[in-house]
């Protein structure tokens, strides 16, 4: 076993109920449109003045970049520290209002589920609920995100 799994933490150590809330972090024009330009390249996240014709009024960032920035933020802030937490996937992933220039985000994690393997008792599953709020408090991206981790 290696000297991280040691140290972190294991699959009985997560409680449901637990939440974890971010920093706030400011998205700005310029990130919205490099990570379009890179990722999801349609006029509405990276052209301004086509997207102020478009159907949002005005820039929008993708959907796909502030699911990507929640990560970032969970993992700048330690994530789940040294257990080795492995993605298996993503359900109900729903993004509720456009996020814009200079929006300020924060991002909120509740665990939701623990659930021990029956084909591998050395892991278990934990659900996670996942919300992305604006500086107004409204709910921007939600979804429920499903990891893997070691038990004991």
């Amino acid at each position: 076993m290696s000297a991280s799994v040691e140290q972190g933490r294991r699959f009985e150590d997560f409680r449901v109920g637990e939440r974890w809330t971010s920093e706030p972090f400011t998205i700005t024009a310029e990130e919205i449109m490099a990570f379009a330009r890179e990722n999801d390249p349609q006029p509405m996240h990276t052209d301004p003045a086509a997207a102020q014709a478009g159907p949002f009024g005005g820039l929008i960032a993708s959907g796909w970049q502030i699911a990507a920035l929640a990560m970032r933020a969970f993992l700048r802030a330690g994530g789940y520290g040294k257990t080795p937490m492995i993605g298996m996937g993503v359900d109900e992933l729903r993004w509720l209002k456009p996020v814009r220039a200079g929006d300020t985000l924060v991002v909120e994690r509740e665990i939701i589920e623990t659930i021990r393997s029956k084909s591998r008792p050395d892991v278990g599953t934990i659900r996670t609920r996942v919300q992305v709020r604006n500086q107004h408090g409204d709910v921007v991206m939600s979804m429920i995100s499903l990891g893997r981790v070691p038990a004991r």
